[in-house]
């Protein structure tokens, strides 16, 4: 398990720059991020649902709230990502899948 100093920075960096990406995307996506107290928030235009990011520090994880599943991202070394285990995905390209299902849109990038 990576330390806490190092859990703080990478998250911050990953959330921060998933931000921006979604920021970049939202104009014609149907949806909007805003963060407010360390968690990144996307909510869409048809108030049918909202995912929540958040980096949990005691257990080194960022986690995704979204389709009624909590999905945990722990920090991968060789990746430098925050990746979910069960599929190897990272942090931008797992939210840019359950932006896609959600929206059914496969034209969303990230």
């Amino acid at each position: 398990m990576i330390d806490e100093i190092i859990f703080r920075r990478e998250s911050d960096q990953a959330l921060e720059a998933l931000k921006q990406a979604l920021i970049r995307a939202e104009e014609d996506g149907g949806f909007e991020a805003e963060e407010k107290n360390g968690v990144l928030n996307v909510l869409f235009e048809d108030d049918s649902a909202k995912f929540v990011f958040t980096p949990n520090t005691p257990v080194r994880q960022v986690w995704i709230s979204a389709q009624s599943t909590s999905f945990k991202l722990e920090w991968n070394e060789d990746a430098k990502a925050f990746t979910l285990p069960k599929t190897g995905e990272d942090l931008r390209t797992l939210t840019e899948r359950l932006l896609r299902e959600h929206l059914n849109d496969p034209s969303i990038s990230l």
